[in-house]
């Protein structure tokens, strides 16, 4: 009897530590599945990109917000006649790494649109607004940029004003040498030089559908993978009432970027920023030879030309991102881990 009971309780004992084997062994698997729940709740809230306005010297300016703010910055400044809306695609290819922030200048997009009675329609005021969002208003310390067309001036401005806050620079079509100028700016020349009724009528076919589309189709490979709803938003927004002066007063004082070239080359030069440049070889606004210009001033540039056109990022949004995302990882990432040692 004694015998039995003796082996009776070993066999409760065992099987009591067996049980708690199996007990612990669950917590520790509904644990791990409660963590990559949360892990990937985490990672969707980071991928998810937000919508906001700040108000900026007294206009509301509109921007997009993707990625963790532990991440490095890069601000996207958009290009003519679109807005933020141009990096929707791009956006969500970087988040995971990166943090993204995409504003809408003032009279464009979402952004405030006043007047130009109201307001000074000028490249310096465009990136004082700018560059007040992104120090004052979002307190960025440190951020790459990337530039295509308008984004170009704008960036430039800003970035030659706090070269120590934008150590890197991602240009895409956005230009800053005269040889970059294609023929697409010819019916601009006169309006330039003698800005009146007949030479801003050639000026004002920019405005219309059929250059707005044009400037996203021409040049591609493969027109059915342009989405309309690039093209008839831009539209949307370039045919608003009022919308036109603007677009004029900005194009006329487009000719002041042209005129700080040499002050951009002289930056380049001197703070030496990362670039990396993509650019869409069949743009008739801004040509290889502009591409190809920035490495007189940065030798090390890293510099990749692309079958497509001025909207490069339509077709090219994948091919753009990963090269942004190494991009990163052997400029901006390894100097501040370095810096930190």
């Amino acid at each position: 009897m004694r015998i039995f009971f003796r082996k009776y309780v070993r066999k409760l004992d065992t099987d009591h530590e067996t049980f708690d084997v199996v007990a612990q062994s669950l917590v520790v698997k509904n644990r791990v599945r409660w963590a990559r729940s949360v892990n990937q709740r985490n990672r969707q809230e980071i991928l998810m990109t937000t919508y906001h306005h700040a108000n900026v010297k007294g206009r509301k300016l509109f921007y997009r917000e993707a990625g963790s703010k532990d991440f490095p910055t890069i601000v996207l400044l958009h290009g003519f006649p679109s807005s933020s809306h141009m990096f929707r695609d791009l956006i969500p290819q970087l988040a995971d790494k990166i943090h993204v922030i995409a504003p809408d200048y003032v009279g464009f997009g979402y952004s405030d649109a006043p007047g130009v009675q109201e307001f000074e329609y000028t490249f310096d005021n465009l990136a004082a607004h700018v560059e007040e969002l992104l120090f004052g208003n979002l307190g960025l310390k440190r951020f790459s940029i990337y530039v295509q067309d308008y984004g170009a001036p704008v960036g430039y401005r800003i970035a030659s004003k706090h070269p120590d806050a934008i150590p890197s620079i991602v240009v895409q079509n956005g230009n800053a040498y005269v040889e970059g100028i294609g023929d697409g700016f010819d019916a601009m020349k006169p309006f330039w030089a003698n800005r009146n009724s007949e030479t801003e009528k050639p000026v004002r076919d920019l405005l219309t559908k059929k250059m707005t589309e044009f400037q996203y189709t021409h040049g591609v490979k493969d027109a059915s993978r342009i989405s309309p709803d690039s093209y008839t938003l831009d539209q949307l927004f370039l045919d608003r009432p009022g919308n036109a002066a603007i677009q004029l007063d900005l194009l006329y004082d487009y000719q002041s970027n042209v005129a700080r070239y040499d002050q951009w080359h002289a930056y380049f030069r001197k703070r030496q920023p990362g670039m990396l440049i993509v650019w869409g070889k069949n743009d008739p606004f801004f040509t290889v030879e502009g591409a190809k210009a920035y490495k007189r001033d940065l030798p090390n540039a890293e510099l990749h030309l692309l079958d497509t056109g001025h909207f490069a990022l339509e077709d090219s949004s994948a091919f753009i991102a990963e090269r942004i995302r190494e991009f990163f990882r052997s400029q901006v990432l390894k100097p501040a881990v370095s810096s930190v040692a």
